[in-house]
């Protein structure tokens, strides 16, 4: 089993890295979008738990790097079955145009990789997406 690598596309979000920021590095700022699109949200600064198909998954921020990403990793009993750990990267080019995309690494075996691999890239390019869209609109 090796570590596959999973880049989302680059996103441009018309706000600087500083505004971004503070959404993504505190699970607890993401309740108001998420806690009506997952079962049984909820969430500290540093961990957050959901329900998904029947799953509960639990994450954990394990690093910040202030204005430039935060990587998230499964929290202890996590219900995840895959050592993983995901990436939200931030490159401020100005003041009005940050690129935001995410990545992540996953230990897949190979019936895991052919299942889920194609399905991996399509959900990291559609929550990027989403997210651009979301910071986007923000006054």
């Amino acid at each position: 089993m090796g570590l596959e690598k999973y880049e989302s596309k680059q996103q441009q979000i018309f706000k600087p890295a500083a505004f971004i920021y503070p959404f993504i590095s505190r699970f607890d700022m993401l309740t108001p979008a998420l806690q009506d699109k997952v079962e049984e949200w909820s969430a500290t600064e540093d961990t957050c738990s959901f329900k998904v198909k029947g799953f509960t998954l639990k994450l954990r921020i394990a690093e910040r790097a202030e204005n430039r990403h935060v990587k998230i990793t499964g929290d202890d009993g996590s219900g995840v079955p895959v050592d993983f750990a995901f990436w939200i990267q931030l490159h401020q080019v100005s003041d009005t145009d940050t690129r935001i995309r995410m990545v992540l690494h996953a230990e897949l075996n190979m019936m895991m990789r052919m299942m889920i691999g194609g399905k991996i890239q399509g959900g990291l390019d559609k929550a990027v997406e989403g997210l651009a869209a979301a910071f986007n609109q923000m006054p």
